[in-house]
């Protein structure tokens, strides 16, 4: 039922990527990356307020997840989500502007870094308490059964959520129904300051729906490329009318849980460490040189190029006006 990846070398992974591809997920990852350092400069400017949980580390997660389903299947996460958000496609104009509480933005600058929502791209949001978007996403799921359209929910949440009450509530509903939807635990180590050796009797977060039936797999969190593998093994899974799945990434988040932790639980030769030896980004960029896909001249324009969409997206957030003392109002009730 639950299985435990064996260790690989990465090149065995994706076998069915295109070197085209696997460009593509480098591009992403690195979007990712700039885009919340970019962030982070901002709320250190004063120009975000409020939380800001960046994704700096955990990149290949979303991106290899991204590179497994369609656009029209569903992503719902938690309040780390600004990585969720490029990766489905959404503006990195609106993203950014939503951060500094602007009009421009997805949420018309009233939902901030953790509650932006995309219909177009099917994005669920964004959700600042722990655990709620599990319920959500698996509700979402229920709907896609319902009406038979062979879609799938990606449902994203962290190693500190997993202990939440609702979260196996979800599970044994979406057993119980044999919902298509992923539950994708992105275990980074730390559930605000406590590691997860601290927090959970069970260190194997991948089996927790072992007493439910759901399969389960445990996948290295660094490497894009085996994201991709475990899943496209998960959605297929989904969509062959299998019920849930759970993947357990293992990765890492360079940053503090949020910007205004000072991330003192960890030692610095720590992240280090994981920076110089698993970094998701540098992974790639070795791939792609040793595959002789691309060459170093051609991976820094594609980051000259996102750091140009990056600073594109910045300029248009702070020219972007505050939202009208009327939209207080708007948005509050649905009119029936």
């Amino acid at each position: 039922m639950a299985t435990k990846s064996k260790k690989t070398r990465a090149k065995k992974f994706g076998a069915d990527v295109s070197p085209e591809e696997q460009l593509s997920l480098f591009r992403d990852m690195l979007l990712i990356r700039r885009f919340e350092e970019k962030a982070g400069q901002l709320y250190g400017m004063g120009l975000i307020g409020g939380f800001c949980h960046l994704y700096i580390g955990q990149e290949a997660v979303v991106v290899g997840m991204q590179s497994s389903i369609s656009s029209d299947d569903a992503v719902i996460t938690s309040y780390r989500d600004h990585g969720h958000m490029l990766a489905c496609g959404m503006d990195p104009r609106g993203v950014m502007a939503e951060l500094t509480g602007r009009a421009g933005g997805y949420s018309r600058g009233k939902g901030g870094s953790m509650h932006m929502f995309s219909k177009e791209k099917n994005f669920y949001g964004g959700h600042g308490i722990v655990g709620a978007q599990v319920p959500i996403g698996t509700g979402v799921a229920f709907a896609q059964k319902y009406r038979k359209n062979n879609l799938v929910s990606l449902t994203y949440l962290g190693d500190g959520a997993i202990n939440q009450g609702q979260v196996y509530e979800s599970f044994n509903m979406a057993a119980l129904w044999e919902l298509p939807v992923v539950y994708i635990i992105e275990n980074n180590q730390y559930g605000m300051g406590t590691s997860v050796e601290r927090a959970s009797a069970s260190k194997d977060l991948y089996i927790r729906g072992h007493a439910y039936g759901i399969a389960g797999k445990q996948v290295d969190g660094m490497d894009v490329l085996a994201v991709h593998d475990a899943g496209e093994e998960a959605v297929a899974h989904c969509r062959a009318g299998k019920g849930p799945f759970i993947l357990e990434m293992k990765t890492y988040r360079y940053r503090g849980h949020s910007m205004s932790d000072p991330a003192k639980y960890r030692t610095r030769e720590e992240v280090t460490k994981v920076r110089e030896e698993r970094d998701p980004i540098e992974r790639m960029r070795g791939t792609l040189l040793r595959a002789r896909a691309v060459d170093e001249a051609a991976l820094k324009e594609i980051d000259t190029e996102v750091k140009n969409i990056v600073l594109d997206a910045a300029e248009f957030a702070q020219a972007s006006p505050e939202p009208a003392p009327e939209e207080l109002y708007t948005d509050v009730l649905l009119e029936a």
